[in-house]
């Protein structure tokens, strides 16, 4: 049965996350740099990540990855959203665990927002083979910076909540 829950509860994690994807796409970002987002679906990826595992998440992740490039994604941008995602993943699970007491989940966020775009850079500078490409990274880093912080913030209000209703511990104990 707790089996059941957890799985459950990571569905329900992906299908939030692929309809945060899906809005996020109809919102207009004024931002300055082109092809900057909010990442709203990254919500996802730090609460999962902070209320389950790293491995549970990687399956978030990558589950959310290949749904929404099915649902209206192509293969480049598959490839930027991996690319992406992963150097993301890896970081915020180096900075949460060298930094446990130090960093707070904001700056565990900030900084994985910071690496996907290094992810997405690196990835269109193999795929047009030019690493002038590069250049574009200060510019996306500092959006990065605040898109990162305002995931942290609502990803940290979420998991207060979550805890308040013990939605993440009650998936656990043994008595159903």
């Amino acid at each position: 049965m707790i089996k059941t829950r957890k799985m459950v509860f990571l569905s329900l994690l992906i299908a939030q996350a692929l309809v945060l994807h899906i809005v996020e796409g109809m919102i207009p970002v004024p931002f300055i740099t082109p092809g900057a987002k909010l990442g709203l679906a990254n919500i996802v990826t730090v609460v999962s990540l902070y209320s389950f595992g790293e491995i549970e998440t990687l399956v978030v992740i990558i589950v959310r990855l290949l749904l929404a490039s099915m649902f209206g994604g192509s293969i480049s941008s598959l490839l930027y959203s991996i690319a992406g995602a992963l150097f993301s993943f890896i970081i915020m699970v180096i900075i949460k665990r060298i930094g446990k007491d130090n960093v707070t989940l904001v700056g565990v966020s900030a900084a994985g927002s910071v690496f996907h775009n290094i992810g997405q850079i690196t990835m269109a500078a193999l795929i047009v083979q030019n690493v002038n490409i590069s250049l574009y990274l200060p510019v996306l880093t500092i959006a990065g910076i605040g898109t990162g912080f305002f995931v942290g913030l609502t990803s940290r209000y979420t998991l207060n909540h979550l805890n308040k209703l013990n939605a993440t511990t009650k998936l656990f104990d043994d008595k159903g």
